[in-house]
């Protein structure tokens, strides 16, 4: 425990100062990573190619864990410095207050912390007495209290010795808190920052969270606001506050819609980057499969036996392995985009939402949204999960390519949104609803606040792409609230909960879709229910056969919308290079409507 003298001495602007040191280092060490991510990466794929370009990359790649353990570190400790110094003001000042009400009394504040005072009795003689810390009974400040006595000094000497007590268990404890957090922060001796490293930092965080709880606390992030009210909150911190923030509680930070992309960004990347390194840990502490089967030693039918040993393992560890390959497939995926920066024009790319668990989430941008000219929102659909992302980020690429040939000179933004729960089987779960019920508001939530940080309506032309059951998902959502879109594009899709076009939140003339001839979903969505009625004569081949209310997809001419070419088969061909399919979304996504080939 401290003294009284230590903590009334202790400058807290030097905690302040030196935690303005370490934040520094940190925001320096975040700006190089970004440097590295989106500059470095960007000439390697220029200048190398090969095994000089996949050797480059390695160290290239290792560079930039380096500086983000660093900026995660230094942040830490900024963040711990200024904890300590906050905390410990309160005990200061009321320290210091118990110190002046002794020497206005005329007490005398002993080393020990005891209070020496002058007697006030009528029954004893003047003289001296000392009030310790923690009295059974403390007499009432300014009280004659007690059996034969009348000596008002006992009670106030009592209290200011209470006081002087509690300044320093206060401090104690907090001292020690950030002590224990403090000294795990340090790092191994070397230049590799190694998975066990990052992991480390993941822990040191949480350390810090339990340690400085009360200076800045993950209850203060507006959780389940809307996006204007977490750009009000975020907008009205300190620098050195959001970045405190950002760094403590980066998952939180990072789910937040509304605030800027370079933010959501950095504090995702964090958690991807511990995320992926403690399951890299865990897949390599799994013990070896034994060999499954063994020749039967009898040489007779069958030929072969199950070894009892994998038997064990695999009712063991099974199950486990399999879910962490998944998730690392997908966190390679997103890792795998990073690098690609600079790769055939691609820009930086931005993380704006990630989570591991269940099935996962990932929401990836090709290009900075909140500057985009134009943006297209992508919501896949049926089977999506973490394990799985990498084909769709592919596929918002593969569309940001396209897109900038037709919009050349402007910025563009392609985004894969996967931030809801997605069906995982075509029946039941696909045939159901509740999936769009439970998505749409996810989705409008995401849209506002792409349109908050972009700073409004016309600031983006802006296009949202539902496939397969995404498109499920899109037509919800544009009938629940106000979906800030400009167009809307359902490709493959089973229905939108709505038989007619004018239905949806576009402009008029501004609903677009595609379906393969042989693209089996469309007519399993009818089945399914998942369109809607629009009054009207259905066709086959040119020939009428039905007359009256009829259910229709967004593929169907009696939905109302444009029905552009494919000339792509199947679900999930619609994104393939030169295909004529791309093209007409990429037309859609830069505005040029006239250039658009219609079915």
């Amino acid at each position: 425990m401290p003294t009284w003298q230590q903590l009334r001495d202790v400058k807290l602007s030097e905690y302040t100062d030196a935690a303005d040191g370490w934040g520094k280092v940190s925001s320096r060490a975040n700006s190089d990573k970004d440097r590295v991510d989106n500059g470095m990466f960007a000439r390697i794929h220029d200048t190398q190619k090969g095994e000089a370009a996949k050797g480059a990359t390695g160290d290239v790649q290792q560079l930039s864990r380096n500086f983000q353990y660093l900026h995660t570190e230094c942040g830490l400790i900024r963040t711990a410095l200024n904890g300590l110094a906050s905390e410990l003001a309160a005990p200061q000042r009321k320290l210091r207050q118990a110190l002046e009400d002794a020497e206005n009394l005329k007490f005398t504040v002993r080393p020990d912390g005891s209070v020496e005072y002058p007697t006030q009795s009528f029954v004893l003689k003047p003289g001296a007495a000392t009030a310790q810390d923690g009295a059974p009974i403390p007499y009432l400040p300014g009280k004659a209290e007690g059996i034969g006595s009348s000596d008002a000094n006992k009670g106030k000497a009592e209290d200011i010795a209470q006081r002087i007590g509690d300044a320093l268990r206060e401090a104690a404890e907090i001292d020690g808190r950030y002590a224990g957090a403090l000294r795990k922060l340090k790092a191994e001796p070397g230049l590799t920052v190694s998975d066990e490293t990052l992991a480390d930092a993941a822990r040191d965080t949480k350390a810090l969270q339990d340690a400085a709880g009360t200076y800045a606390d993950d209850d203060k992030i507006p959780h389940g606001k809307s996006p204007k009210e977490n750009a009000a909150w975020w907008n009205g911190l300190t620098q050195e506050q959001r970045d405190e923030y950002a760094t403590l509680y980066p998952a939180s930070v990072g789910a937040l819609d509304g605030i800027p992309s370079t933010v959501r960004d950095d504090a995702n990347r964090m958690v991807l980057a511990e995320t992926r390194a403690q399951a890299r840990l865990d897949l390599d502490a799994i013990p070896k499969q034994p060999r499954e089967y063994f020749p039967n030693p009898n040489g007779s039918y069958p030929a072969v036996v199950k070894n009892p040993a994998w038997n064990e393992w695999n009712e063991k560890y099974g199950d486990r392995r399999k879910e962490l390959e998944a998730s690392l497939k997908g966190m390679d995926a997103i890792q795998a985009r990073f690098d690609a920066t600079g790769s055939d024009g691609l820009p930086e790319a931005y993380l704006l939402g990630f989570d591991k668990d269940g099935i996962g989430r990932a929401i990836v941008a090709n290009g900075n949204p909140d500057t985009a000219d134009h943006t297209a929102v992508y919501v896949p659909g049926t089977t999506t999960r973490l394990e799985s992302i990498g084909g769709d980020i592919n596929r918002m690429t593969a569309l940001w390519t396209e897109t900038q040939a037709w919009a050349p000179g402007e910025n563009t933004s392609t985004i894969t949104w996967f931030g809801y729960e997605a069906p995982q089987s075509i029946v039941p779960e696909a045939m159901q609803k509740g999936w769009a019920h439970d998505g749409s508001p996810k989705l409008l939530r995401f849209m506002d606040g792409l349109e908050t940080v972009q700073g409004g309506a016309d600031r983006s032309h802006t296009t949202i792409i539902g496939h397969s059951y995404g498109s499920t998902v899109v037509g919800d959502a544009s009938q629940r609230g106000d979906l800030p879109a400009d167009d809307i594009v359902a490709v493959g899709s089973p229905g939108m909960l709505t038989g007619r076009a004018d239905d949806l939140d576009a402009p008029k003339g501004h609903v677009w879709s595609e379906a393969a001839w042989n693209d089996p979903v469309p007519a399993g969505g009818k089945v399914a229910g998942l369109g809607g009625y629009t009054w009207g004569v259905e066709t086959w081949n040119g020939i009428p056969f039905n007359a009256g209310y009829v259910q229709t997809v967004p593929s169907d001419e009696l939905f109302g919308g444009h029905r552009m070419d494919v000339d792509t088969s199947g679900h999930s061909d619609y994104w393939t290079a030169d295909s004529e399919s791309l093209k007409n979304q990429a037309k859609v996504v830069a505005g040029r409507y006239d250039e658009v080939n219609e079915d």
